[in-house]
């Protein structure tokens, strides 16, 4: 084991002394270099706020390129400074220090502050064995202060925000996303560069990367004073997230699995008659055929869908759009096997399904990522897809054995890059699908997913988890530590996707139906709106009719989505533009309030509308394995309110101010929403589907009690005009000493662009602009065509 603390400190030959510290380094392009403890080290600055530092052992090459980095230094001024054996590099915003006896490194921002240290001897390299290469393992701690906040590493459904304390595999797995990056209520974050399985652990202020395999350490610190601007020189750094067609922030319908194409269409049908939101349907496994050695033929071979052309147009004519699932494995008699066969492109591990006809292709070999593409794209992209579930991209090894790991890819063995599997896969879908087709924009639902992978227009979701209360309460935090590990896009099943453990009735069980409407209301404030499960169907007719506590609470919910539809696209644009988070942990908007730094039940989507769902069972109970329903008394949620701003109820117009806990009452069709004072909110029309009426007449909620501003955004809601600057903004500004509303010139236009429109304002108070309904007479009127207009109140 190589260990900083017990090795000499020199420099090719010659021992240093004190006088001689200056000819230890070297200045490069953008850092330095040098040797310590038989340790060399670069310090390289990205830019003024972002820090490379690579450490290997001497005598090791390894010519790493980073699959997850796809920025190159940018031309940073920088101060180099000796203080004894302290050398110091700096930028405008950000100092590195390094110890050139210990070769510990700390950082610091403007004012001398420190933000983070290396632990003293906190560096090891241990040789391993990596299929027949020699190898190490490498582990680098850090110093955090004992009360400092961290946030990130993926998602891993423990329940928790804060993730000080913890000891985490970070692994791909079915429900764990692994992500080496965490964030600091400091204002800093840390990105471990590595694609091996590592341990995160954090125990006396020590916290620490360990990686299995690691010829160096290789790390970034991001400098950003805020979670915002961390996460948004993460995406500087690997790749910004584009946007989904407007059609993906409604509502989706899944279930595993429709098991032919005529009841997928009756699906859509049905939700046209019953006059619900709609504007996706997903079609599971098997339509390729119901054997193991067809799986995932990347073809439709299944006689149950004869006519799959017809099956996907019919679905486009009823105004909705289709997701199909896909798989990074293949059964041993599809034509895409037999030339991954051939050309030595497949891993010899059992994954799902746990047979041996079934093998995993290579995502690592751009190769294989070109006929992975060539046979999606002859046999379901041509035919009108609009969308990829690209399952189980982890991939799991269900039956593992010795050697599995030893798989040879493209980059290594498959222990040495194991994590950037979803990466990679992911990336050769969306790459290809952008050289072939820009009137469509790419959408990727994928279980997996590692460090840059939002480039890839991939959207997560928690994986197959069990329907309960407990499980539904976990998903929360673990989707907020994954917006805050810089991937913005997330979503569960809702109601979870195995129901038979706890809900063997499955939706005929009133206690079933309550934990799915509760969950359908958190959905509903996610990036991605989508009920999918197995054992029991999910579609709205299935839980009653019009009339029915459980059927009507889902109406609402899935309206009140299509009503927020100007809200959440515009929030998305933040996402794209400006590197934003449509699922914020409150420590994002409210930092110096400590109450919210271990709140799991809390966010707000976008950075308006508070949400707390209710994890809680308040209305059904079982007695003797039966169900009961007792609506007779309305119950209570506890609700923190962060400080620094007034709130106001959405379903009320109440207005309370921050920094205390309240008690809402949670009726089954209320799910507990606030507004924070400032906030303007723009309303749409309730709709079918997205883009069944236009946006000729929205409501502007103002909530007065602080300046806020919004910015509405429009463009043509499919395709990449937008990245051609093709798209329109209008910035609605509300001054609330003046009273004034201003609405700016219209900047941008783009084909179909609404010249004229109404806003109709609302002052909102008790009673009045409140909840999903329009609102009847609106306190002001505008006709806008484009050009700046105030009004005062």
């Amino acid at each position: 084991m190589i260990n900083v603390k017990n090795s000499l400190f020199f420099s090719g030959l010659l021992l240093f002394t004190a006088s001689a510290w200056s000819q230890q380094y070297q200045r490069t392009n953008g850092g330095i270099r040098t040797t310590i403890h038989s340790i060399n080290i670069e310090v390289r600055f990205f830019n003024a706020d972002i820090v490379r530092v690579l450490k290997s052992p001497v005598g090791v090459t390894d010519e790493k390129k980073s699959l997850s980095v796809i920025k190159t230094p940018v031309s940073t001024p920088l101060n180099v400074h000796q203080d004894g054996n302290v050398l110091s590099v700096s930028s405008a915003s950000l100092q590195t220090r390094i110890n050139l006896q210990t070769g510990q490194i700390s950082f610091y921002n403007t004012a001398a502050v420190a933000l983070l240290e290396e632990k003293e001897d906190g560096l090891q390299f241990k040789p391993v064995k990596d299929g027949t290469d020699s190898a190490y393992s490498v582990n680098q701690s850090f110093r955090l202060k004992e009360e400092e906040a961290i946030y990130g590493l993926g998602q891993h459904q423990k329940g928790l925000m804060n993730q000080r304390n913890q000891k985490l595999e970070l692994k791909q797995g079915n429900m764990q996303i692994a992500v080496p990056f965490f964030q600091s209520v400091k204002g800093y974050g840390l990105f471990w560069d590595n694609y091996s399985t590592t341990i995160f652990n954090d125990t006396l202020n020590v916290a620490s990367f360990e990686s299995v395999i690691g010829n160096c350490a290789d790390y970034y610190f991001i400098n950003g004073g805020n979670a915002d601007k961390v996460i948004a020189h993460m995406r500087w750094l690997t790749g910004e997230a584009p946007m989904y067609a407007r059609w993906l922030y409604g509502y989706t319908q899944s279930r595993e699995r429709y098991k032919s194409q005529y009841e997928l269409m009756d699906v859509v049908k049905k939700y046209r008659a019953l006059k619900v939101p709609l504007d996706g349907i997903v079609q599971d496994w098997q339509y390729w055929g119901v054997q193991d050695n067809e799986w995932n033929a990347m073809e439709f071979g299944n006689p149950a869908f004869p006519n799959p052309k017809a099956m996907i147009d019919s679905v486009h004519q009823a105004n909705a759009h289709i997701i199909i699932s896909i798989w990074p494995s293949f059964g041993n008699k599809t034509k895409i096997y037999q030339e991954l066969k051939e050309q030595h492109m497949l891993y010899d591990f059992t994954t799902w399904p746990p047979v041996p006809e079934v093998q995993v292709y290579d995502a690592f070999n751009p190769k294989a990522r070109d006929i992975y593409w060539r046979y999606l794209s002859k046999n379901i992209f041509s035919l009108g897809m609009d969308g990829w579930w690209m399952d189980a991209t982890e991939p799991d090894q269900i039956v593992p054995k010795p050697g599995d790991d030893e798989n040879l890819t493209y980059l290594g063995t498959f222990r040495k890059v194991r994590n950037a599997f979803p990466l990679m896969t992911t990336g050769g879908v969306y790459e290809h699908q952008r050289r072939v087709n820009t009137d469509k924009r790419v959408f990727i639902l994928t279980r997996s997913a590692f460090a840059g992978q939002q480039r890839n227009a991939a959207t997560n979701w928690s994986g197959d988890i069990v329907s309960g209360w407990d499980v539904f309460n976990k998903q929360i935090s673990g989707g907020l530590n994954l917006s805050l590990s810089g991937i913005p896009y997330w979503n569960t099943d809702i109601g979870g996707f195995f129901s038979w453990r706890n809900y063997p009735k499955g939706v005929k069980d009133a206690a079933f139906q309550e934990l799915y409407v509760r969950w359908l209301q958190f959905a509903a404030f996610t990036p991605m709106f989508r009920s999918h499960g197995t054992d029991t169907p999910r579609e709205i007719y299935q839980f009653g009719e019009k009339g029915y506590w459980a059927y009507d609470a889902i109406v609402k919910f899935i309206q009140l989505r299509y009503r927020l539809l100007p809200y959440n696209y515009s929030n998305a644009w933040e996402v794209t533009s400006k590197s934003g988070t449509l699922m914020r942990a409150l420590v994002m908007d409210f930092a110096a309030d400590k109450k919210v730094r271990d709140i799991n039940n809390e966010y707000l989507f976008g950075k308006n509308i508070l949400v707390a769902p209710v994890t809680d069972s308040l209305y059904t109970g079982r007695v003797n394995g039966e169900t009961f329903t007792d609506f007779s008394k309305t119950k209570t949620r506890t609700i923190y309110l962060p400080e620094g701003t007034d709130w106001f109820d959405f379903w009320t117009g109440e207005r309370t101010t921050g920094g205390q806990e309240i008690k809402k009452e949670v009726p089954v069709d209320i799910m507990p929403l606030y507004v924070k004072a400032g906030a303007i909110l723009p309303m749409g029309p309730f709709q079918q589907y997205t883009g069944e009426k236009d946006a000729s007449n929205l409501e502007l909620r103002v909530y007065e009690g602080a300046n806020g501003t919004f910015t509405l955004y429009e463009d043509e809601n499919d395709n990449y005009n937008y990245e051609r600057n093709i798209y329109s903004t209008i910035t609605i500004k509300w001054n609330d000493k003046t009273k004034t509303l201003t609405i700016e010139d219209r900047k941008g236009n783009f084909p179909g662009m609404l010249l004229h429109r109404t806003f109709n304002i609302i002052l909102v108070g008790k009673g009045h602009g409140n909840g999903i309904e329009t609102v009847e007479k609106a306190d002001r009127v505008i006709k806008y065509s484009g050009k700046k207009t105030a009004i005062h109140f």
